[in-house]
């Protein structure tokens, strides 16, 4: 029974990734690709000026939700019939936070002082947030179902109008202005697709008939609040120290600077699509483990630590030695003071990698408090930090203050992680990581002396990487068979688990 168990939850997570995997490459592709561009028609300041609007308006926009998104996944997860209850409740929840929420950026972004230009930019993408928050409603509906394709097309969708809209707005020799406006058009726009899809396919989940409305229940909000609360300062911190650099340095250092900081910034972040595919295709999953089976659940979790280390070592290892040929050839001369601030922050992406799995694992077994001290921990730690970094170090002491403090964070979930049932062994944790980071080596040994095309480069780095740690056996037998899962899924692998 046991192993039955853990067949169909392989089963049923390497379906997910496969359909987030596909959408997400996609997605982050597209996105790659429209700052790409905007980044080299608007120039570093106009550049600067943009990614100041999206960094000072996601901070705020973490209130429209305040965790209530997260806590309808999980609880959706393990008891569908809550569906249509939350979703009535959580969006009068939502209406209500989002006209505080916009009402604050506009007093804010006017009390701050900034120029005319940037203030119009500011409240366009403020709205977008907005319609972008009731999206929210409807995406966690489906991933509470793992129906993660409806997600996932609404994302390419978005990505899909943006990249589109800056190819037409580059033509028409568009502004800043101009770009922050498809933001808000591709927000509207995905939302009714939402929309259409919840009223499509899950109107017997959500309806419970088609003359019945959904309705609101005021004492449901009390309990729902206050289980959402730890998500929700989650995200504030998190939203916090992955923002506040860029409004820390507008303020410090202007514009330009930040638009070379986030030359490097946004290609690091492209790279968290890694475990935040993973996350969203495992989090349902795991969630419901927690109540039918804990031992599956360990095993769900000790591999998603694993693959997070093989993947992370050979990011940080290739772009620290890669970056002056990525940001040259992505972002041009201009973008040049961009190289070592992107060769320091991959490297606290590998431990933001393996943060994640132990982050999921407290989410899913109702132990959210703890990543809200780590994240709650972290933000005031960056704030200082870069409060002492950026005057005398700039997008450097940006760069180092982010890095700091994902290392921080793996230490203090491993810590946590190791006092609880769940925990991961450390021989195992030592084992996987000298294997990567053999492998890890001699792959930067070939990209040292091979010098070609970069695509070429990477292509053969990747093969190497893998080829030597499958030599070294750094993947198991469970590893060969969740692969072939992925792959070609067929249910004859997934009878031979260990």
């Amino acid at each position: 029974m046991q192993k039955k168990t853990e067949m169909n939850t392989v089963q049923r997570i390497t379906k997910n990734i496969a359909v987030l995997l596909i959408s997400r490459i996609t997605n982050y592709i597209l996105n790659f690709l429209f700052f790409m561009y905007t980044a080299r028609y608007l120039g570093a300041k106009g550049f600067g000026i943009l990614s100041f609007a999206l960094a000072f308006t996601g901070i705020f926009g973490v209130f429209t939700d305040l965790g209530l998104g997260q806590l309808t996944i999980r609880e959706v997860a393990r008891n569908k019939s809550l569906a249509s209850k939350y979703l009535a409740n959580v969006s009068v929840m939502k209406v209500i936070l989002a006209a505080i929420t916009f009402g604050l950026m506009i007093v804010v972004i006017n009390l701050l002082g900034y120029p005319k230009k940037t203030i119009e930019v500011v409240y366009l993408i403020a709205l977008s947030v907005i319609f972008s928050a009731f999206t929210q409603i409807f995406n966690s509906i489906f991933q509470a179902f793992e129906r993660m394709e409806y997600v996932s097309l609404g994302e390419i969708l978005k990505s899909v109008l943006i990249f589109s809209g800056v190819i037409f707005v580059i033509k028409q020799e568009g502004d800043v202005i101009s770009f922050a406006s498809l933001f808000l058009i591709a927000s509207i726009i995905v939302l009714i697709y939402s929309l259409l899809i919840l009223r499509w396919k899950f109107t017997n989940s959500v309806f419970t008939s088609t003359n019945k409305l959904l309705k609101v229940n005021w004492s449901f909000w009390k309990s729902t609040i206050r289980e959402a609360l730890p998500f929700g300062l989650t995200s504030i911190f998190v939203t916090i120290y992955y923002r506040i650099d860029s409004v820390m340095l507008s303020l410090m250092k202007g514009n330009e600077v930040v638009g070379w900081y986030n030359a490097a910034y946004r290609l690091i972040m492209v790279l968290m699509f890694i475990p935040i595919i993973f996350q969203n295709a495992i989090f349902p999953v795991t969630s419901r483990l927690f109540k039918t089976s804990e031992e599956s659940l360990k095993f769900v979790s000790e591999r998603f630590f694993k693959y997070m280390i093989i993947i992370g070592i050979p990011i940080g290892i290739g772009i620290t030695l890669l970056a002056d040929r990525i940001i040259l050839l992505v972002f041009g001369v201009e973008y040049t003071p961009s190289i070592i601030a992107l060769q320091i922050l991959v490297w606290g992406v590998i431990f933001a990698f393996i943060v994640v799995p132990f982050e999921n694992l407290f989410y899913s077994v109702n132990k959210q408090f703890i990543v809200t001290i780590e994240v709650g921990i972290a933000a005031i730690l960056n704030v200082i930090m870069n409060l002492l970094l950026i005057p005398k170090y700039s997008l450097l002491g940006a760069s180092i203050a982010t890095t700091v403090i994902w290392i921080f964070e793996f230490f203090f979930v491993f810590i946590w992680i190791s006092k609880t049932k769940y925990n991961i062994s450390k021989k195992t944790v030592l084992n996987i990581t000298l294997k990567a980071l053999v492998s890890g080596l001699i792959m930067g040994i070939f990209i040292l002396y091979f010098k070609s095309n970069l695509l070429i480069t990477i292509t053969f780095s990747v093969l190497i990487f893998f080829g030597t740690l499958y030599i070294i056996r750094g993947f198991d037998r469970n590893d060969i068979i969740i692969i072939k899962e992925l792959i070609l899924k067929p249910k004859t692998h997934l009878s031979r688990m260990e």
